[in-house]
């Protein structure tokens, strides 16, 4: 699909899309770049993917670099920052897209120390650098911002679980947040067709993504959803601070 953003209208402005080495976090850092953005690519271990993906922004006239960091990693972290600041100087959009909990070979508390702690170390850490006027857009699914009032797939529960509490407790720095002059929004999406995550969930329960594309009416693809998470972190701030992407109905308690 073309690009969400129009052509200059983030010249100047710098951005770090965590988990953007392939996938949503790929397809959304492409959108900014296309729109004069200087963006950090952020990977745990795919650096080759990474690399293409910055190789294709600076064949298209972009700036890109990229940053290997395991966000569970404090140290790593930091080091990822303090690169951003040597290069860039400063953050102009934050997007928390890099999730995970259906790994295999994991620890028990692996989903909750990346889906909740990493999350608000990250934004702890990167806060000296995010100018007044930023952005930060956290990326969730509607599985998980539903946890406890909706069915969730038994094989999702640690990631829904998880991204919950990340999603409550970063909420909960809303008022500081707005304080600083910081924008901070949640994007909320259905299942999204052509993710690891839809794939290791059908490959638990065949039949998962029929079965919720009937009740949904449609699901969006990697490169639609991204396109609402870049349009997340330049448009207007919901009065919920939430933007929710695909249908909502059956999700929501009576």
């Amino acid at each position: 699909m073309t690009n969400p953003l129009a052509a200059g209208s983030l010249d100047g402005k710098r951005v770090l899309v965590t988990g953007s080495s392939r996938g949503v976090g790929a397809a959304t850092i492409g959108y900014f770049a296309g729109a004069g953005a200087n963006v950090a690519i952020n990977f745990r271990n795919k650096e080759a993917r990474a690399i293409k993906v910055a190789d294709a922004i600076r064949a298209q006239g972009g700036t890109a670099i990229t940053i290997g960091a395991d966000l569970t990693v404090a140290d790593a972290v930091t080091k990822m920052f303090d690169t951003i600041r040597r290069e860039f100087g400063g953050l102009d959009i934050l997007v928390m897209n890099a999730s995970g909990g259906m790994e295999s070979g994991m620890a028990d508390d692996y989903a909750m120390k990346l889906n909740r702690d990493a999350q608000l170390n990250l934004l702890a850490t990167a806060r000296p650098l995010l100018a007044e006027g930023a952005r930060v857009v956290f990326v969730t699914s509607h599985q998980a911002h539903f946890f406890g009032t909706a069915e969730t797939m038994p094989e999702y529960v640690p990631v829904a679980r998880s991204k919950r509490a990340g999603e409550d407790a970063l909420r909960a720095l809303i008022p500081e947040l707005d304080k600083a002059g910081l924008g901070f929004v949640v994007v909320s999406g259905d299942i999204i067709e052509g993710t690891v995550t839809a794939t290791l969930l059908e490959r638990a329960s065949p039949g998962t993504m029929n079965a919720r594309k009937d009740a949904a009416g449609r699901l969006y693809n990697v490169e639609e959803f991204a396109a609402e998470v870049a349009l997340a972190a330049v448009e207007p701030i919901p009065a919920d601070n939430t933007r929710y992407v695909g249908d909502t109905t059956d999700l929501v308690a009576d």
